[in-house]
């Protein structure tokens, strides 16, 4: 399946970044945010990317044109450095990468809209803010959504966010006060799955999550999955936990490295410390 990944947004609410990066340039660890989301998808097989290109649109080719992969990458280095080979497969090797501009003010509708010829026999696609990350079992999403026969869908999850949600009285008088994330409140974390008919649902100007959507509210065609596990990066703040993670080996979201780590042999000495703690 073909993945949209909407990169063109301000990312204003990062702009320690953004005065210098696009949004989804912003790093997690040694690579940008971008490249986890792809490399999320690329896992479960998905290979074939487009990208809706915005504010410094430039700069998201820049970093593909001139990729360096041996920064994410063990590899044996001879000959005073003139030699290098990786020790393991090539990240982007297999990937197909569009780039496609959609406009510095489109909305994410709009910017859909823009790829539409890109997205030509395709009966499914995928798309994605490429600003969050999940660990969740995607296969298991596609074929769930698959069997609904809707038109769309997208993973629903609890908010990160700290902040309280106050229940306030007519008298001024707080009735209830908690943290967003204890309400049970869900809300839209960017995973989405389409069919090709969410194209008959988007008008010039919408945006896609709220009249498209609620057509297919009205016809019951808008599926939504939940799932908790999302680590999202819309502020420098949720950028730097995200870092931090990364930095402390504590990356869920990393799911490529969980399947080497099972296939990768075991020396006498892992084989006894995972016995013992359950380490792969």
């Amino acid at each position: 399946m073909k993945v949209v990944l909407f990169c063109g947004g301000l990312g204003t609410r990062l702009r320690d970044y953004s005065d210098n990066l696009p949004k989804p340039l912003v790093p997690v660890g040694t690579q940008p945010i971008l490249w986890h989301v792809m490399k999320y998808y690329a896992h479960f097989g998905h290979t074939e990317f487009i990208l809706c290109l915005g504010y410094k649109a430039e700069k998201i080719k820049d970093f593909f044109l001139n990729y360096n992969e041996y920064i994410s990458n063990d590899f044996t280095m001879t000959n005073g450095g003139q030699d290098l080979r990786l020790l393991m497969r090539s990240d982007i090797q297999e990937w197909k990468i569009t780039f496609v501009e959609t406009g510095l003010q489109s909305n994410v509708g709009q910017r859909l809209l823009r790829v539409k010829e890109y997205l030509e026999g395709e009966e499914m696609f995928l798309a994605n803010y490429s600003d969050g990350l999940t660990d969740a079992h995607l296969p298991s999403i596609i074929e769930t959504f698959a069997r609904t026969g809707k038109v769309a869908t997208f993973m629903c999850c609890r908010p990160s966010q700290t902040f309280h949600v106050v229940d306030l009285g007519d008298n001024g008088l707080v009735r209830k006060l908690e943290y967003v994330r204890d309400t049970g409140l869900l809300i839209n974390g960017g995973y989405f799955i389409f069919r090709k008919e969410i194209f008959d649902y988007i008008r010039e100007g919408e945006e896609l999550v709220i009249e498209p959507f609620q057509r297919l509210i009205d016809r019951d065609l808008l599926t939504g999955y939940r799932y908790n596990n999302l680590w999202s990066m819309d502020t420098f703040k949720e950028q730097q936990e995200l870092t931090d993670m990364f930095n402390q080996g504590n990356a869920p979201w990393e799911v490529w490295k969980e399947e080497a780590l099972r296939r990768s042999p075991r020396t006498p000495e892992k084989a006894q410390r995972h016995a013992a703690t359950g380490d792969r």
